[in-house]
């Protein structure tokens, strides 16, 4: 179910034939606002009340590594493809679709740990992350379609990125019902990979677009809102 919303920030994305930086700036901020929320009063607080902190650190460290690892093979499989002639506004939707694909396995890892941990937790993981694949999947189909790819290839590589996150919770579910300590790690991996997505992509991506204020308040205004969805 929570693909289908990033699928459904593609449609917007598709029949919209410029989008300014200053929107892409805020919905970017805002979506890592909102992630920082989420890792603060979610996800690390419940790994920390299932193991101790030692668990939850290397927990942490392995999903900020893993991500690492992910982006410098992407890097480097688009280096060794410099000859292909393509655009860079196609080359940047590419990019940013295989970039979601990686990234949404630990966001389906988190629900479906997060389910196991407690009904409130997942319930709560899976709103905040369907709200921040709307701007997630506009990201990936605007330069796929101004880039001149077909609508329908665009929505096809916008489905494919998500199927991950339904991959992820199969596994997460899984992983979480063998021990209290499996949970926390399979949680503190997916907030220290949400943690480099933040700090790694969303914000320079959103401050190299707009230049302004609005991308801190929709950093403020994603983090006051993920205070007010964990608590409820």
């Amino acid at each position: 179910m929570v693909h289908l919303v990033q699928q459904f920030g593609g449609v917007i994305g598709c029949f919209f034939n410029k989008v300014s930086n200053k929107f892409l700036s805020f919905i970017l901020s805002f979506a890592s606002g909102l992630m920082m929320s989420i890792i603060c009063f979610d996800l690390i607080p419940e790994a920390l009340g299932l193991a101790n902190i030692l668990v939850v650190i290397i927990g942490v460290c392995i999903g900020i590594i893993a991500m690492i690892f992910c982006d410098l093979l992407v890097d480097t499989k688009f280096s060794q493809k410099e000859s292909l002639k393509i655009n860079n506004l196609l080359k940047t939707g590419i990019i940013v679709s295989i970039g979601l694909a990686i990234h949404n396995f630990p966001e389906g890892l988190a629900i479906g740990s997060g389910f196991e941990a407690s009904t409130k937790l997942g319930i709560g993981l899976a709103i905040a992350i369907c709200l921040h694949d709307i701007p997630e999947g506009i990201s990936m189909s605007v330069p796929m379609k101004n880039g001149g790819m077909a609508i329908w290839r665009v929505l096809f590589y916008v489905v494919l990125s998500g199927v991950t996150t339904g991959i992820g919770a199969f596994f997460g579910a899984i992983i979480g019902s063998i021990s209290e300590t499996i949970i926390a790690i399979s949680l503190s991996f997916a907030a220290g990979a949400m943690l480099y997505i933040v700090s790694g992509e969303l914000i320079p991506e959103s401050n190299k677009l707009y230049k302004g204020r609005m991308s801190s308040v929709g950093n403020m205004l994603g983090f006051i809102i993920g205070i007010f969805a964990t608590t409820i």
